[in-house]
């Protein structure tokens, strides 16, 4: 061994690394434990195993078929972009309409047509997501409006209130308002 690799450093810095890297490393270790927790939760309510969503907002019929209506995010809409704010839904179609049904779409408001019919949920029957934008000017009163449309071709229409869907956007909402 050479004498200079055995000579502590001359730095003040060089020093201090000696005497507290040992202390920086377990730092750095324990940090990420910290996210653990709500990595777990996430990975588990996208598995399916703690339910559609963080809030369920029940079951919807839709003329002969029905759907579980979840938020998947129980807070305010997130800005995405130029595409503006969005919230997240998830649905899960009834066992005996799953095969009945070829489409299912969201919309703030009621749709004109089919063509105008909101987003698309994605995903499986059993598991289907929906990314909804929310316009800032959106009313208190505001319905969300589900529509299935069939096999067979045809389309069904439910609206359930705003308020009664996502509380949080509501209370968004209000905020926006008096932003206005």
């Amino acid at each position: 061994m050479s004498k200079a690799a055995a000579l502590p450093p001359s730095s003040a810095l060089g020093r201090w690394w000696l005497k507290w890297r040992f202390h920086i490393n377990i730092l750095l270790l324990l940090v990420p434990l910290g996210f653990m927790p709500k990595y777990f939760a996430d990975a588990s309510l996208f598995r399916g195993d703690s339910g559609l969503g963080e809030r369920e907002i029940g079951t919807v019929q839709v003329g002969p078929w029905s759907l579980k209506l979840a938020e998947l995010r129980n807070e305010a809409p997130r800005p995405d972009g130029p595409a503006g704010y969005m919230k997240s839904f998830s649905a899960a179609l009834c066992d005996t309409c799953a095969d009945q049904v070829k489409a299912a779409y969201l919309r703030i408001g009621k749709p004109r047509s089919l063509r105008a019919a909101g987003a698309i949920f994605f995903g499986t029957p059993y598991r289907m997501g929906a990314t909804l934008p929310i316009p800032e000017r959106t009313k208190a009163d505001a319905e969300l409006w589900i529509t299935l449309e069939g096999w067979d071709g045809s389309m069904h229409q439910a609206s359930i209130p705003l308020s009664e869907a996502s509380p949080a956007t509501l209370a968004w909402l209000a905020q926006q308002g008096g932003k206005r």
